[in-house]
């Protein structure tokens, strides 16, 4: 049993048996195989501010300190609980269904698709069950699903954020070349050059971008 188990058990055990913070605690502890009960209970401490009283600055910092849950895992349950909800209001309340539901991994790429304007309610409907078959791997249904649904590529950074980028790379070769013995200097002196040029160029559309 690792340090943060052991904590989590410790407080669970000294929590009244049935209070929400003792159920978010052993919910947490099992969370690979109930996650959808766990993306339930966070919502429930987050929309309810629960962390407050128990001391917490932040619904982050709850998640943190006490479940040993980074904020982008809270994130990714708890949008994926959200998108079953919508999708599947009956499955989410069985016990039965909650074991055997799609791992949040799997949901996640579904709700960013859903987000995006990607995924409609037929499209899910006709994914549906490929997607709650047990047999499967969830690494390949990830796979299948993220290929099905792709995030648009990043928006290019601005020119001059570019030249900025790429001038402290040419500051940084021309360094390291003066560094290293056996460099000759003139190879190091050119790629300070280089950098001073790239500098120039950046400077020269400074006032572009400010416009």
């Amino acid at each position: 049993m690792s340090t943060a188990e052991a904590q989590m058990r410790q407080l669970a055990e000294s929590l009244p048996t049935g209070t929400l913070r003792h159920e978010v605690l052993t919910s947490a502890r099992r969370f690979k195989t109930t996650w959808v009960e766990l993306g339930r209970l966070l919502i429930q401490v987050r929309d309810q501010a629960s962390y407050e009283a128990w001391g917490f600055s932040s619904f982050e910092a709850y998640c943190l300190k006490e479940l040993h849950i980074r904020k982008a895992t809270a994130l990714k349950l708890t949008r994926s609980f959200s998108f079953l909800d919508r999708h599947e209001p009956e499955q989410v309340r069985d016990p039965v269904s909650q074991e055997r539901a799609p791992a949040f991994e799997v949901v996640e790429v579904l709700a960013d698709a859903e987000e995006r304007g990607q995924l409609s309610a037929d499209e899910y409907a006709s994914i549906r069950d490929s997607i709650w078959d047990p047999d499967r791997p969830p690494t390949a249904v990830k796979r299948e699903l993220t290929e099905r649904f792709p995030k648009p590529p990043p928006p290019p950074l601005p020119e001059d954020l570019q030249l900025k980028r790429l001038a402290q790379a040419a500051r940084k070769l021309a360094r390291e070349l003066s560094e290293v013995q056996g460099v000759p200097p003139a190879v190091a002196e050119r790629a300070g050059a280089l950098a001073e040029d790239v500098e120039e160029l950046m400077a020269s559309l400074e006032p572009v971008a400010r416009a």
